[in-house]
């Protein structure tokens, strides 16, 4: 799944993130990259030290990774109100990612929808 973000889009995530200076770099990146969300985390995956393997899908892999974490309920809760700086924040500090990289990894859970990213770990656990 490619997501492209449209001016529109980095424009609201550039008001939600007004006061994450790293925040606003990532969305930089993103718009170098025309919006591409899986150019963009490939080119800051590689400015903060990690090498990806796969240039496909890589962005879905590491999000992945961090569902369990991501989808804990005091999270998940604060992400399906919206995406804020709050939830970047939170989001930061459970997973221990670069906040550049984690500002990109919170607009894919977002744009994929929070309930339908969740929804194979509560398979899993039923």
């Amino acid at each position: 799944m490619s997501i492209i973000l449209t001016p529109p889009e980095l424009e609201h995530y550039r008001t939600e993130f007004a006061n994450l200076p790293e925040a606003l770099a990532a969305l930089d990146v993103l718009a170098d990259c025309e919006g591409d969300l899986e150019d963009a985390s490939i080119s800051l995956a590689l400015q903060v030290g990690q090498e990806p393997t796969i240039s496909d899908q890589w962005i879905d892999g590491l999000a992945k990774r961090w569902r369990p974490r991501i989808c804990q309920a005091a999270l998940k809760e604060t992400f399906e109100d919206a995406l804020t700086a709050e939830v970047l924040t939170m989001l930061a500090g459970v997973t221990d990612l670069p906040l550049k990289l984690a500002t990109l990894v919170a607009i894919y859970v977002d744009k994929t929808g929070i309930e339908q990213f969740c929804q194979p770990l509560g398979e899993k656990l039923v």
